[in-house]
């Protein structure tokens, strides 16, 4: 009773506080997650820089969305942190003692881990895309404070030896994420490249293109928005050629930044049809109402 007396207040509730805030991050996630797997994430966001963000090259890594591995660390953290309040110290001492030092030590590397590549993507957010987002921002906050409260919120025994590990990690941590960023950084193909479109265009995609370009709808988006891919591939390759596309990008093929401007797209992709609006990636039945088109409908039966 002595010893816990005299101990921080922080070593005591230090494990409650990293639970409760990697919750927070969890939550957050996993909200952006959802609403990226139902839709687009940029559908939910309060900002125009915010759009901006999730709809870059940035928010997807090796094809899923980043929020899925943030909800990954998070949720990580929070099981590391309750699982040594889970074993009872009168009957399982030991064993809750032996999960407290494995437990706090992984916490600092998953911590670490986590606060290394939150500001890498700090960087990308300020520098590269030039843009502010919230839900990031306050993500980065969260990782932080993680790695803030492991630190000081444990009694380590040898800080040097701490400090080697933290930098190890943050320096591997470092490598992988400039790796996985790689092909975005440094694109293989010709700057202002798209990918190609491998889904083929039927009688239905063909006529609602057709009536889409008669009316004078415009699709607007970046060659590095996966949305403005997803929406292409909807369409079909036939289709997507006919499609009259406006380019946003200042560094894109044929780049028509003073239009896109003008029309005041704020988020990538966004459709204008009959003189209004529509942002986020729209299913072809959904391009069909807002057009007024009376063909054949039946898409996606190619």
């Amino acid at each position: 009773m002595r010893r816990r007396r005299s101990s921080p207040w922080i070593h005591r509730w230090s494990r409650p506080i990293t639970a409760a805030i990697a919750t927070l991050g969890a939550i957050e996630t996993a909200f952006l997650t959802v609403a990226e797997v139902l839709g687009s994430a940029e559908a939910v966001c309060p900002t125009n820089g915010c759009k901006e963000v999730l709809g870059s090259a940035y928010a997807t890594v090796f094809g899923l969305p980043l929020t899925l591995f943030g909800f990954f660390g998070y949720a990580g953290m929070l099981m590391l942190a309750i699982a040594p309040l889970l074993i009872n110290p009168d009957r399982n001492k030991e064993v809750r003692t032996t999960l407290d030092q494995w437990t706090r030590f992984l916490m600092f590397v998953t911590s670490t881990v986590m606060v290394v590549g939150s500001a890498y993507l700090m960087y990308i957010m300020a520098f590269t895309i030039g843009a502010f987002c919230p839900y990031c921002v306050l993500s980065a906050l969260l990782s932080l404070s993680l790695f803030v409260v492991t630190l000081i919120g444990h009694d380590w025994e040898d800080m040097g030896q701490l400090a080697l590990t933290g930098l190890t990690v943050a320096m591997v941590t470092l490598v992988a994420t400039l790796g996985v960023y790689g092909s975005v950084n440094n694109p293989t193909a010709a700057p202002g490249t798209v990918p190609p479109i491998t889904t083929t265009s039927g009688p239905a995609e063909l006529a609602l293109i057709d009536h889409l370009n008669e009316i004078g709808a415009k699709n607007y988006g970046a060659y590095w928005c996966p949305h403005c891919h997803e929406q292409k591939q909807l369409l079909g390759k036939e289709a997507a050629a006919k499609l009259d596309y406006v380019e946003c990008a200042a560094d894109g093929v044929n780049s028509q930044v003073e239009q896109c401007k003008a029309a005041g797209i704020q988020a990538f992709p966004s459709w204008e049809i009959n003189g209004q609006i529509y942002a986020g990636v729209r299913s072809l039945n959904e391009l069909a109402e807002l057009s007024d088109y009376q063909g054949p409908s039946d898409f996606g039966q190619q």
